[in-house]
């Protein structure tokens, strides 16, 4: 029996490099297209192409493909420098997007992967409701509304080619190589350094990255899949505060955690222009996964805290 193949955008990318080892340790064909020159080892076919927009920039790289796993995007980041941050991430995520997918889909691929976000859903979630995969978006910035466009021009697309269409929301994903906001909370633990965050009780949801590679697995062949909306987590939400007390005790040090009132942050942080951070420190958001579940019947194999001593292990030794 012949290995399926898999083609995955954004391969130097945290998920990407990720993925692309991942696969080809499942017996995977992969071919990692980045923009510029990368080894990846495993027998992975590295393709370079630094213009998407090109009409048939990655066709013939795509015959012959089983699946495409679409990762690249103009990525989210705190404090947007854009004049237009619209028009930015729609001419990467929604137009770039749609380019691939019609090369993907002339070429004869399947099935199309796309990683979408949360932010499809919104920025919050009340008291004791969670986001499910099913509800009616509601993006509140511009990266969200992207993301959402490029669904709803996928699905669009393949209604006229017949292409499935798969689409995942993550959550914040972390892991080995994450960066960002998990990354500094990393440091902060290591250098033991006094945090504000000892009273928050808020339910976040997360995501280990060995969970969603896992669950980006399931989604390339599973037949009812195809034409669906996932959500994903480690199925255990957790307080801010929980968060790092459990990152601590993966990372063997102490959490020094002061408990500061969440309004007393909230309004330190207006004050600061950091509302955006506040929120993601204090507010909730929760995903429900039941439908991913029950549909692919499929379970995160790892727990939040096996993820967090990975991702522990993997800070420890660099």
């Amino acid at each position: 029996m012949s290995k399926q193949v898999m083609l995955v955008t954004g391969a130097s990318g945290f998920v990407g490099k990720a993925l692309c080892n991942y696969a080809a340790g499942y017996d995977f064909q992969v071919s990692a297209v980045t923009r510029t020159p990368n080894e990846f080892g495993n027998n992975i076919q590295n393709i370079v192409c630094d213009d998407f927009s090109a009409a048939g920039s990655l066709l013939e790289g795509m015959r012959g493909v089983d699946v495409v796993v679409h990762l690249a995007a103009r990525v989210h980041v705190m404090q947007e420098s854009s004049d237009d941050a619209l028009a930015a991430y729609r001419a990467v995520n929604v137009d770039l997007t749609l380019n691939l997918a019609k090369q993907a889909a002339a070429a004869g691929v399947k099935r199309f992967i796309y990683m979408s976000s949360i932010k499809v859903n919104g920025e919050k979630t009340p008291v004791g409701r969670a986001f499910s995969a099913d509800d009616i978006p509601a993006p509140e910035d511009p990266y969200g509304v992207s993301k959402m466009e490029a669904e709803q021009a996928l699905f669009e697309l393949s209604k006229s080619t017949g292409m499935e269409i798969v689409v995942i929301r993550p959550p914040l994903i972390y892991g080995p190589e994450v960066g960002a906001n998990f990354m500094a909370m990393m440091r902060w633990l290591a250098r033991r350094v006094p945090l504000p965050l000892g009273a928050i009780d808020n339910r976040r949801s997360m995501v280990a990255l060995d969970n969603l590679l896992n669950l980006i697995l399931a989604c390339t062949s599973h037949p009812k899949a195809s034409g669906q909306v996932f959500l994903v987590s480690d199925d255990q939400d957790v307080s801010v505060t929980q968060l790092l007390m459990r990152l601590a005790h993966a990372m063997k040090v102490p959490a020094i955690l002061l408990p500061v009132p969440s309004v007393i942050i909230k309004f330190a942080a207006v004050m600061l222009n950091k509302a955006s951070v506040a929120q993601r420190l204090c507010d909730n958001l929760q995903v429900d996964i039941a439908k991913t579940k029950e549909m692919l019947n499929w379970t995160p194999p790892l727990s939040l805290d096996e993820g967090l001593q990975v991702t522990a292990d993997w800070y420890l030794s660099k």
